[in-house]
């Protein structure tokens, strides 16, 4: 089994895992501070992650393909280099930007927000900058190795340390106010990013064949070159990490602006806004671990493949992301589609926001093409043309939701339209961009054959849970169409051969007998 794809399936294994404790844990946050504190808490994240893009400076995929390149030459001198100058880098700006945060949360919440009990949970995570900092290069150290394991691990971890934490933390601070307990779960959150570092320094000091320590300085002063190479990926992709996460921390301004003029009080935005942002679109983006898994391992896999010129294992290894991202993440879009409103109302307790997955989840395909798209983007040294393309999608995404949401008759549902322009304009960008690098042929016919097994598995599930479960309970109810669905989906794609005999024989421990039932 080659790297690329031993190192896809651990981090797929570890995406799922991770997005289902994921889940858990926004359930729990739901249930215990309702739609208005989850409003809270997604107001403050951008800002956070905004923050936390500038101090990483796009060194993560930097140190990924430089590493990848290094090793493939056994420069072990050349990676401790990497690391000291990136470490040096992400731990200085670190430095001074967890300040800065700190003491600009409350004209943050006062100026920017409508809502100033955002300064609560902005104070407490501010912490965490530093933390991803260092994570951040260790993580892009190992993916540059393509041992997916530590970094695989670490999330896990993360999350079983915040599920643990966030009940505990939220009951305490409720009495105080709903503020107070979205500061809770935040607390959580940076708790576990502390374990989940620990783990990665540790499984770092284990694994490594050089001391970082050693001539840790003069490494640094003689490292002017190493920085510029760094610099070279790390920009272009800053630019469009940073333009995404720009728009991300925009978007809550604009919508509350445009509520506003929309004439909804501020309470109420809060809660629509936690209803799109905290309740439908963390379902939406659930099969996006998949897209995150592939993302990860394709930009040193297309890196080595670059290095060579070899233009046919590009496109090949690029099919084989995007076709993997369609299937499953094409099962997904239907049974959230279909199922829409009992799944918001077993998870969450309250089928709100199920209208908004009705609108973006056909969309939600599309979203979900764009990682592996611009990591290939970027193992192709075209960072740049990726970052522009973001740049005009985050612009017109704003636009589009001042422009609907201000206006009565769209309210929230203009922000979701404007979220759906964003996605498709970005992914046909960033599809138009990769063409022009590198010959790319799309399948028509198993494409056709693909929209007609989503239709026909729909169908059969929206059947299943409208006319035949009878006096059944909604959670059963709920599992057997999924399952349903997950039958026929499966069962026509193998009949309509879009799923292949060596596709299910790559699959560890049960492909060989899975690869039976194949057609083709």
């Amino acid at each position: 089994m080659s790297k690329f794809l031993k190192g896809t399936i651990i981090l797929l294994v570890a995406g799922l895992v991770t997005r289902i404790l994921g889940f858990i844990n926004r359930i729990v946050l739901a249930r215990l501070i309702g739609e208005e504190g989850v409003g809270l808490y997604m107001m403050v994240f951008p800002t956070l992650m905004l923050v936390i893009a500038i101090t990483q400076l796009g060194l993560p995929v930097a140190i990924s393909r430089s590493v990848a390149e290094a090793e493939a030459k056994g420069d072990f001198k050349k990676i401790k280099k990497i690391l000291v100058v990136s470490l040096a880098t992400t731990v200085s700006l670190s430095l001074i930007f967890t300040p800065a945060l700190f003491f600009s949360a409350p004209y943050l919440s006062d100026i920017l927000f409508t809502d100033d009990r955002t300064k609560w949970p902005l104070l407490a995570i501010t912490p965490i900058i530093p933390i991803v900092a260092v994570s951040a290069v260790i993580r892009g150290y190992f993916q540059g190795r393509q041992n997916m394991k530590p970094a695989a691990y670490s999330q896990v971890i993360e999350q079983i340390v915040r599920i643990a934490l966030i009940a505990v933390f939220t009951k305490m601070f409720l009495p105080y106010g709903i503020e107070y307990a979205a500061a809770g779960a935040m607390l959580a959150a940076v708790i576990g990013e502390l374990l989940s570092m620990i783990y990665l320094f540790t499984a770092f000091k284990m694994k490594k064949k050089f001391r970082v320590r050693k001539k840790f300085f003069s490494q640094i002063k003689a490292g002017k070159s190493t920085f510029r190479e760094l610099m070279g990926v790390s920009i272009p992709t800053l630019g469009s990490r940073l333009i995404g996460n720009l728009s991300w921390f925009f978007e809550p301004i604009v919508v509350s602006l445009s509520l506003a003029i929309a004439g909804i009080g501020t309470a109420l935005a809060t809660k629509q806004y936690g209803s799109l942002t905290g309740f439908a679109m963390p379902l939406l983006a659930l099969p996006s671990f998949i897209t995150y898994s592939l993302s990860t391992s394709l930009v040193p896999a297309i890196s080595e493949a670059h290095s060579k010129q070899d233009k046919g294992l590009i496109e090949y290894r690029l099919q084989q992301a995007l076709r993997f991202v369609f299937l499953t993440g094409g099962l997904a879009i239907v049974i959230m589609y279909v199922l829409a409103e009992p799944l918001m109302e077993a998870m969450y307790g309250s089928a709100s926001g199920f209208f908004f997955i009705k609108i973006m989840a056909p969309f939600y395909l599309l979203y979900y093409y764009q990682g592996p798209l611009q990591a290939t983007l970027q193992a192709l040294d075209l960072a740049r043309a990726a970052m522009i393309n973001s740049l005009v999608g985050s612009v017109v995404k704003l636009a589009v939701i001042f422009a609907l949401a201000s206006q009565p008759s769209f309210g929230i549902n203009g922000v979701a339209l404007g979220i759906i322009v964003g996605i498709v304009l970005v992914t046909f960008l960033h599809f138009a961009t990769v063409m022009k690098k590198i010959s790319f042929t799309f399948y028509i016919r198993e494409y056709l054959l693909a929209f007609i097994v989503m239709g026909l598995s729909g169908w059969a599930g929206a059947l299943t849970y409208q006319n035949l479960l009878g006096e059944m309970s909604p959670v059963m109810k709920l599992v057997m169409a999924t399952i349903v669905i997950s039958f026929a989906y499966c069962s026509l794609l193998l009949a309509f051969g879009l799923i292949r005999k060596n596709d299910l024989e790559r699959i560890p421990i049960i492909g060989q007998a899975l690869s039976r039932f194949a057609f083709r």
